[in-house]
């Protein structure tokens, strides 16, 4: 599986070259944005991890033609900038997730997984776990065979954290991915997360949404640091 860095910083680029050849990916570095752009438009990349300030051309201006040119490729932009219209002009332009910069490089791979997964899933336009269905083109949900009616804000908070099966999403990663606001209190996350479970889990034996404590959320099978409050 081969994945495209584009980083003018040579010590993040090959810090992140050797993590991710040590988790079994082959990376190739690119340090100029028109030849990112060159690179991604001629050779088949699995995800390209983009930064957003670059030489040449920047990490938008990149992610913009590659959408309309239609190549589907899952992008990560990373960014020194920690701000709202950051995040959101990155999504706007066709990112499929942001990572601001410092991160823990298990945060990083955690994300490139998460992305090459869900990008096999929306090609195959289904997400199955255990007995629950998320049809992604249709954005329709059923558990144990039976269709549950979900609020676009609920539908969203699922599928991201479908994406992430098995592993904890803060409720700031949450609120980032599904709000892409500032100002909202991350108790806005358990209330959607309890509307989800009564829709999802209740009367249905196991549950599939839980809690870390004093971390946030997992969709999967419940582990011995999680509890189901």
């Amino acid at each position: 599986m081969k994945l495209l860095i584009v980083d003018d910083d040579p010590g993040i680029a090959s810090a992140i070259r050797a993590g991710l050849e040590e988790a079994g990916y082959f990376a190739e570095i690119c340090r100029d944005g028109r030849r990112a752009l060159r690179l991604a438009l001629s050779t088949h990349f699995s995800a390209i991890i983009l930064d957003l300030m670059l030489p040449g051309m920047d990490g938008l201006s990149i992610c913009h033609e590659l959408r309309l040119a239609r190549v589907q490729v899952p992008i990560l932009m990373l960014t020194a900038r920690d701000t709202v219209q950051d995040r959101v002009s990155g999504l706007e332009t066709g990112a499929d997730d942001y990572l601001c910069k410092p991160f823990e490089f298990k945060e990083l791979l955690a994300r490139v997984r998460a992305l090459v997964r869900r990008d096999k899933t929306v090609k195959q336009g289904r997400i199955q776990i255990q007995d629950l269905t998320i049809e992604t083109a249709t954005r329709q949900v059923w558990r144990a065979g039976q269709l549950i009616a979900l609020t676009p804000r609920e539908y969203s908070l699922l599928e991201s954290l479908a994406s992430y099966q098995g592993q904890t999403l803060t409720r700031e990663t949450i609120l980032d991915r599904v709000w892409f606001s500032e100002g909202i209190g991350s108790n806005i996350v358990d209330v959607y997360v309890r509307s989800l479970r009564r829709k999802m889990d209740r009367d249905r034996g196991a549950r599939l949404i839980h809690s870390v404590y004093g971390i946030g959320y997992v969709l999967g099978p419940q582990t011995s640091e999680e509890e189901d409050t």
